[in-house]
């Protein structure tokens, strides 16, 4: 199978319960770049764009079961301030109400979590993904297609295994907590303006 490059520009649309929102857009001077049959975006999104080309616009929509399920309460959960602590003190400038911090459990898995609330001795921290319980629309184009180089497939090999400078303009399937793109959800801070998209769009504007 050819692994081919693709530069996309798109606007992506948050739907749920009848209402539609603009979450974010990858432009046509930041567009989202991704080598085909690397698992790197959403099934669904591989497939509808598998056989587009140079110039080619694209409008379809994902169900949520096929991009990040249903909101689950349960993966709301409450964690002790002091086990978020550095050097005995509470980092306030990295913890706060919005923010979306790396976490691991006791296994070493790394996976992110958004801060809801703060009180005392508790913060209150949501797992879901931004984008559990939503049906995904995506209008857009693509502005480059053509088989992948070696240079272009290796330059992606290192930014997975997170020696290329962490994510590049979509982390389908997410990235790692420590800035590397594999599949769930992305750092928020580091080198992703808001965050990475569902994509992995560390190129990509947030609204």
């Amino acid at each position: 199978m050819t692994n081919n490059y693709y530069a996309v520009k798109y606007k992506l649309f948050a739907i749920k319960d009848g209402e539609t929102t603009l979450f974010e857009e990858a432009t046509e001077q930041q567009p989202f770049t991704f080598i085909s049959g690397f698992g790197i975006t959403l099934p669904k999104f591989a497939k509808e764009t598998e056989n587009l080309n140079t110039g080619d616009k694209f409008d379809f929509t994902i169900d949520k079961a096929e991009a990040f399920g249903t909101y689950m309460k349960e993966h709301v959960i409450q964690l002790d301030k002091e086990s978020l602590s550095m050097n005995g003190t509470f980092p306030e400038h990295i913890v706060y109400v919005g923010a979306t911090i790396p976490l691991q459990n006791a296994d070493g898995n790394k996976f992110m979590g958004r801060v809801l609330s703060i009180s005392n001795d508790k913060v209150e921290i949501d797992l879901n993904h931004p984008l559990a319980g939503y049906d995904l629309q995506y209008q857009g184009e693509v502005l480059e297609c053509h088989e992948a180089t070696n240079e272009e497939i290796q330059s992606l090999i290192n930014s997975m295994s997170g020696c290329g400078g962490g994510c590049h303009g979509g982390c389908h399937g997410g990235c790692h907590g420590d800035g590397g793109c594999d599949g769930g959800n992305c750092q928020g801070d580091g080198g992703c303006k808001g965050g990475c998209n569902e994509e992995g769009g560390c190129n990509c504007q947030h609204n």
